[in-house]
């Protein structure tokens, strides 16, 4: 469950246009009457802050927190937004997220922007009540370019009255925070009010509450609009355009691509996701359930052991054709679930459930067609083999899960006193943090995951732990084209690398 607060007037620049409609037509919404409609499905007796104040609705804001049982999700009144990316932002599992529009600075490299340490020289800092457009001060959406985001989070934010060093984005609006975080939205909230008198009549509320965040140590992951739009509006003529780009936007293709996992293996990526959300799509919009599009991979992994089993040529070739397709399936009944916003505690057991019930019928069915070829019953061995092998790895997997989740601690961000004239003693903890980062077992993840810009080590990095496109892709080739020993043989070599270079991983990640 997610708390929605609607703030009814944004202090700063805005004017909640709750008169002025999306088309200049009667009968339509107004700007307030279709954001209300879109939330009301999230949170039906949402909370709204009405006040021009920015005093007052920080400390309504404040309350509103500290009564959050829930997560909470904030934007402004006079927001025009997709559906899709109210739901997306919503469903982060980030404990702060907030949606910006970025402005790319030049000379940056990506590793400087990740980590905020472009440049600490205190001429790159904007310089109070100078409007010099190239050191931050132009605007972008309207609002002022006083936010500096790096790779996957906000590095720091400044006000009219407290410099940032080279800002390149602002916060749009909308804000996605965990339940565990809303202590300290309070808390900040409230600091933030007591020294109102110190913001501009430009400081934007959503900015002024990430700026507070980020200093008290709250790491605040941004997302950008991408293919899903977002705008505040306060007159017609903007209303009028937004309107009029939202149209032209495809919501239902942007809900479809997101469908898709963005973290899948090599084989999944390149040779099933590139068509199975079309699957999806037609599936759920005829009605089909994520669990009866499991119940069609389960069928396709059994009749093709089926198929293993006879020991002939044809139908071994038949069995990597639907060994191939049951793993299709697999993608697509995740698939229908996010596109369709079907999801279960039975669908999720079922899938992960049935999804090894396959793998080792599998096994099975090929080491059946191996013996009843008249090849010798010796192929057992590596059937176990193989058999033991991956159920190894899945009960490493969900222990080192478990385990991580019970006793992850986390690893605080840097903070400053929200009046500090500038961000410089934030900059300086972030480098000194970052050094610290660096050495040891930290420093040789971290060099490995920074390795992974690069495409071949990134996709190598995927194929090597041997994920389950990988493996279903390996039996559907080797048994279509050899036999059964050299599927046993690949499943227990390529097993046995992916087991080695995971428990590496998940023993370095255990002592830092």
């Amino acid at each position: 469950m997610t708390r929605v607060v609607l703030l009814g007037s944004s202090p700063g620049p805005d004017i909640s246009p709750t008169g002025l409609r999306l088309a200049a037509l009667p009968g339509t919404p107004t700007v307030a009457e279709r954001l209300h409609s879109q939330l009301t499905s999230m949170d039906p007796r949402f909370a709204t802050i009405q006040s021009g104040d920015v005093a007052t609705a920080l400390r309504a804001l404040a309350d509103v927190a500290e009564s959050a049982t829930e997560n909470l999700f904030i934007i402004p009144e006079n927001s025009v937004v997709h559906d899709e990316l109210i739901y997306q932002i919503t469903k982060s599992k980030r404990g702060a997220l907030a949606l910006v529009a970025k402005e790319p600075r030049v000379g940056v490299t990506e590793e400087q922007e990740d980590n905020g340490q472009d440049d600490n020289s205190p001429e790159d800092r904007i310089p109070i009540d100078e409007a010099d457009p190239e050191i931050g001060l132009n605007r972008v959406e309207g609002l002022p370019v006083r936010v500096r985001v790096g790779k996957s989070r906000v590095v720091s934010v400044g006000t009219a009255n407290h410099a940032v060093t080279r800002p390149n984005a602002v916060i749009l609006g909308p804000m996605h925070i965990s339940a565990r975080n809303a202590p300290t939205l309070a808390a900040t909230c409230r600091e933030l009010a007591d020294m109102a008198d110190r913001f501009g009549d430009d400081d934007d509320l959503m900015q002024l509450v990430v700026f507070g965040l980020v200093r008290n140590g709250v790491s605040v992951g941004i997302r950008g609009r991408r293919d899903l739009f977002y705008r505040r509006v306060t007159t017609q003529e903007e209303i009028n355009e937004a309107g009029a780009e939202m149209a032209g936007m495809d919501e239902d293709r942007a809900r479809l691509n997101n469908a898709v996992k963005g973290a899948d293996g090599f084989f999944t990526t390149y040779f099933v996701s590139t068509y199975s959300r079309y699957i999806a799509r037609w599936a759920a919009r005829r009605g089909l359930t994520p669990n009866q599009v499991t119940l069609i991979s389960i069928i396709l992994g059994v009749a093709a052991a089926a198929c293993f089993a006879t020991g002939d040529r044809p139908w071994m070739i038949a069995g990597g054709a639907l060994i191939y397709f049951a793993f299709v399936f697999d993608c697509v009944d995740g698939q229908v679930a996010r596109y369709a916003r079907k999801f279960g505690v039975l669908g999720a057991w079922l899938d992960a459930t049935f999804d090894r019930f396959k793998e080792y019928v599998v096994f099975a069915g090929l080491a059946v067609g191996w013996v009843v070829s008249g090849n010798g019953d010796d192929i057992w061995i590596l059937a176990l083999a193989a058999l033991g092998l991956q159920s190894v790895r899945h009960l490493l997997d969900f222990s080192f899960g478990i385990a991580n989740r019970r006793n992850k601690t986390p690893n605080p961000l840097p903070t400053t006193p929200l009046d500090a004239p500038d961000d410089r003693e934030l900059r300086q903890a972030l480098t000194r943090r970052k050094v610290e980062r660096s050495q040891g077992l930290r420093g040789v993840l971290k060099m490995w995951t920074k390795a992974g810009k690069y495409r071949a080590v990134h996709w190598a990095r995927k194929m090597i732990v041997f994920p389950i496109g990988e493996r279903f892709a390996a039996i559907a080739i080797t048994a279509a084209l050899f036999d059964a020993r050299i599927t046993f043989i690949t499943l227990v070599i390529w097993g046995s690398v992916a087991a080695a270079y995971t428990l590496t991983g998940r023993l370095m990640r255990s002592l830092v």
